[in-house]
């Protein structure tokens, strides 16, 4: 018989269970100083279908040649490729990063408005990414639902949904205000190193007697 779920307990203990690992991307480079709105969106796009351990070096890497719209946008798409050709499907990036750039420029004097509509009427930012990049960069209250996200939410039986889509929009009905920019924090680290999408290490979760393990056939 499973305890109910208490989300504030689980946050507690999952801060410390992570606490020895690295950081989700977004946030690392947000400790190093990249703190701007451009710079993690940028970096959000860059880390599409990329993972982390990629896309935090990609970034770095395209950060120590440009860092703001005005610097971004003197460089050439070839170029912004050429930095960024780590990360899946580099060429199509660049030129998302590039007209960001011109965009940001040309509309808000190189300063991107803390304005959600704004990040989503950019071509290759969907929801994911600007509330990523707002919850972090502007504290906003908004929730960002990656693979890890969407697997252990729905893994605990906290919700029941489909889609990571699906999943935003069950968690924005539930989960605490003050969770909602951490949850993506603490649960990339936790869905990549416990609770792992084939034989979760449930024996080391410091969860499990609150966790559903909804769908969980094996594990170890």
């Amino acid at each position: 018989m499973k305890n109910a779920i208490d989300i504030d307990e689980m946050i507690r203990r999952i801060r410390r269970a992570v606490g020895s690992f690295a950081k989700a991307a977004m946030f690392e480079l947000y400790d190093d100083g990249h703190v701007s709105l451009f710079e993690q969106l940028v970096a959000c796009i860059i880390s599409v279908r990329t993972r982390d351990e990629i896309s935090i070096v990609t970034a770095r890497r395209l950060f120590r040649h440009a860092r703001t719209a005005r610097e971004m946008a003197a460089l050439t798409i070839a170029r912004i490729g050429e930095l960024i050709a780590a990360s899946t499907f580099h060429e199509a990036k660049a030129g998302q990063i590039h007209a960001v750039a011109r965009r940001a420029l040309e509309e808000f004097n190189g300063e991107l408005p803390c304005d959600r509509e704004t990040l989503l009427s950019f071509h290759g930012v969907g929801p994911k990414c600007a509330n990523l990049a707002l919850g972090i960069a502007c504290g906003q209250k908004l929730i960002s639902v990656d693979i890890h996200v969407h697997r252990v939410t729905n893994r605990w039986g906290y919700v029941s949904a489909a889609t990571p889509e699906q999943t935003m929009a069950a968690l924005g009905e539930r989960l605490p205000e003050e969770y909602r920019v951490e949850i993506n924090r603490l649960l990339v680290p936790f869905g990549k190193h416990i609770c792992t999408g084939t034989l979760p290490k449930c024996s080391a979760c410091p969860v499990l007697e609150m966790c559903g393990q909804v769908g969980v056939e094996k594990h170890r």
